[in-house]
């Protein structure tokens, strides 16, 4: 009984081989016939670009995104050449073994500058998609040369920091690279590996300043792949110890360096490095100019010439120097802790700090 049974489940067995063996072999016909399709989908797509765009040759003009001005070198391709075409040309030029290294950025035919955001891995089809701006067609592409492969790279992101060390007169660009779903606390701890630090136990924050007025701080938890830093200065400082030990009627206050705007007589137009103070509840302004010489290192007849001003929406309030501070910055319905500030009015001739770029690209 055991025999009769395996021997008709052996009989269901191979009758489903069978009509396994004949569906298999159906789809490899269907897949021959899809194959057809899609390969004469390709001529007819190549054919109508020919009678579209000619099919000529056109010679590029290749300009290292460094030195955007300047032609560098030129080559003649097909405006048909796919992505893979296009990158091993210039990777070929420029005899690097790696054309996944090269990155492109298309010409913008208004500003006569390179586009904002560069061409993704395959991101485009062809090079005539690369030269389009618009209605126009441009015969510049931009390059640069990166250090890790394009697909790579676009796991990560960039971000260029301006560190301010808390005793010299000069900012460092470091370029910090991470993945998309690090947090702002990764960018620190990672920049605390290339900076100089006051001391070993100084603690980091990171601030988005635009036009000479901090208007941010991110949080430590805040994710950076929606950080924007190609409009904005992200600026990354120590945190003065004063800050850290807060008194219950203490202030933080925006401190801006300003000039009269000529054009309109009660404006104001800032300069300079903005900064954070502290401010006690009961000190005059005499009291907290002492602190902002000595944190600015001014000389004493330089300082002399400024003015304080307290400052709300653009229009100054000049201060005495037997004023309490804290008393101005008790007002409500600002826009914004940036638009209420104490000001420094000054000429634009101090000492400017000076920039160095620690580039990894």
């Amino acid at each position: 009984m055991e025999l009769v049974a395996l021997a008709k489940e052996r009989a269901e067995c191979e009758a489903k081989a069978k009509v396994a063996e004949d569906e298999e072999k159906t789809v490899e016909a269907e897949w021959g016939r899809m194959k057809h399709f899609i390969s004469s989908i390709k001529e007819d797509i190549k054919r109508a670009l020919e009678e579209k765009y000619g099919g000529e040759e056109e010679v590029v003009r290749f300009r290292s995104l460094e030195k955007a001005k300047e032609d560098e070198f030129s080559l003649e391709l097909s405006k048909l050449h796919n992505y893979d075409d296009v990158v091993e040309k210039v990777a070929h030029h420029l005899g690097l073994n790696d054309p996944s290294k090269i990155r492109l950025t298309s010409h913008n035919c208004y500003s006569q500058q390179p586009k904002p955001q560069p061409i993704k891995y395959r991101g485009v089809e062809h090079l005539f998609d690369m030269l389009l701006h618009y209605n126009q067609t441009s015969d510049i592409l931009y390059y640069e040369v990166l250090d890790i492969p394009l697909p790579e790279l676009q796991g990560l992101k960039t971000l260029k920091v301006a560190f301010n060390h808390a005793t010299k007169d000069e900012v460092v660009i470091h370029t910090i690279r991470l993945p998309k779903l690090s947090t702002v606390g990764d960018v620190l701890d990672d920049l605390k590996t290339k900076v100089e630090l006051s001391h070993p136990g100084a603690e980091l924050r990171l601030l988005e300043v635009f036009y000479h007025k901090i208007y941010k701080i991110f949080p430590p938890n805040e994710k950076i792949k929606n950080i924007n830093d190609q409009y904005w200065t992200l600026r990354a400082e120590e945190i003065p110890e004063e800050e850290k030990n807060l008194g219950p009627h203490d202030r933080l206050i925006h401190v801006y360096h300003f000039l009269k705007d000529k054009t309109q007589n009660q404006l104001v137009l800032n300069f300079g490095e903005p900064f954070f103070l502290v401010i006690h509840e009961t000190e005059t302004l005499a009291e907290v100019k002492v602190r902002i010489q000595k944190r600015l290192q001014v000389p004493d007849e330089e300082f002399a010439k400024w003015k304080f001003a307290f400052i709300s929406l653009a229009h100054p309030d000049y201060l005495q120097d037997s004023d309490v501070v804290a008393t101005r910055f008790q007002r409500r319905g600002v826009y914004g802790a940036w638009e209420q500030y104490l000001g420094l009015e000054h000429s634009d001739n101090a000492p400017k700090r000076s920039y160095a770029a620690n580039h990894q690209l």
